[in-house]
């Protein structure tokens, strides 16, 4: 059996390092589930909450909600936070939604630091 001299064991902890740094880089948060769901049709929300499968950085994660009305988009006036335990990004409209279709537009960073952004839609009847 060889024995482990200090260059072998230096060598393996760089490998076992550089492996979890691989692995932790390609962990980029993920929209788990979101309330309104993406496509959907019902009621006016009080808050539209995204779901992600990483704690987010909250000043550099963030949304827009957008009417998307026959007449052209525009943005809605909503307050945008994030949860405790920092995986949900939550989107409290202002003033009640009026019947018709909207969009979230979102961008969210967790401590991989890359930003990834999505978007979903909905309807309020």
């Amino acid at each position: 059996m060889p024995t482990l001299t200090p260059s072998r064991m230096a060598k393996a902890t760089v490998a076992v390092v550089a492996a979890l740094a691989a692995s932790l880089a390609l962990a980029h948060p993920k929209l788990l589930s979101a309330s309104p769901a993406d496509q959907s049709v019902g009621p006016a929300p009080a808050q539209i909450a995204l779901h992600f499968s990483e704690k987010l950085v909250a000043q550099f994660s963030d949304a827009t909600l957008v009417t998307t009305a026959a007449s052209g988009p525009a943005n809605v006036a909503a307050k945008v936070s994030t949860s405790s335990d920092g995986r949900t990004l939550t989107v409290s409209p202002a003033q009640p939604l009026t019947p018709g279709a909207y969009r979230v537009d979102w961008h969210v960073v967790a401590a991989d630091t890359h930003r990834v952004g999505g978007h979903l839609a909905f309807q309020v009847k």
